[in-house]
């Protein structure tokens, strides 16, 4: 194992590995544009911008003091998936049905929901919240660092696609995409459940016997 000055080289690269296909930057782009539909160019870059520097800000909360912050509010991270499951889903309602669930006309509310659940959704939170504990914080920080860079770099030009693309592409292609976050917003819940079941089921079935 390779250490330079405390940050271990061979961690960075398992760490920033898997941080970026939990990111995954190339699925958010997609989602973005698909949220901030409507917005003209400079309301799109500004948008980007605040996304990605949100969602820096709560990895690297995470990454410090993930596990005694969800501790001190009681909060499990099966609790965390669900609850962002349910965020997705209705996010995914008003892209689907053009319902006003959670933006409400509210322009900054889109970048909010794709800093969280979206970029720092329940997944990148406990895998840094693990990852810092086996690498230490430093090295997570950086690994992420590399994933945020790629997501506000193709976000900022998200604008350019919209431009190619035009207005009718983009609303079927909203369309497709809101679908697909339902269906990940289903996985969140489904796996959060799972996950509190198979932790807590043992003493569920002890209690009521």
């Amino acid at each position: 194992m390779f250490d330079l000055g405390g940050l271990q080289i061979d961690g960075l690269i398992y760490a920033a590995t898997l941080l970026f296909f939990i990111f995954d930057p190339f699925a958010s782009v997609p989602m973005f544009i698909a949220l901030t539909k409507g917005l003209d160019d400079r309301a799109l870059i500004s948008s980007a911008n605040c996304a990605v520097l949100v969602a820096a800000l709560l990895f690297s909360i995470f990454v410090l003091i993930g596990q005694p912050l969800l501790s001190l509010f009681g909060i499990t991270a099966e609790g965390f998936r669900v609850a962002g499951g349910l965020v997705l889903l209705l996010m995914a309602m008003e892209i689907v049905f053009g319902l006003n669930l959670i933006r409400s006309g509210d322009q900054n509310v889109a970048w909010v929901i794709i800093a969280t659940p979206i970029l720092s959704g329940p997944g990148v939170i406990s895998t840094a919240i693990i990852l810092s504990s086996q690498f230490g914080p430093l090295t997570i920080l950086l690994a992420g660092s590399f994933s945020l860079i790629i997501t506000w770099v193709l976000m900022r030009n998200a604008h350019r696609v919209v431009k190619i693309l035009g207005t009718t592409i983009i609303e079927v292609f909203s369309k497709v995409v809101g679908l697909l976050i339902a269906a990940i917003g289903i996985e969140y819940i489904l796996g959060g459940i799972t996950a509190w079941l198979s932790t807590h089921g043992a003493g569920l079935a002890i209690t009521v016997l």
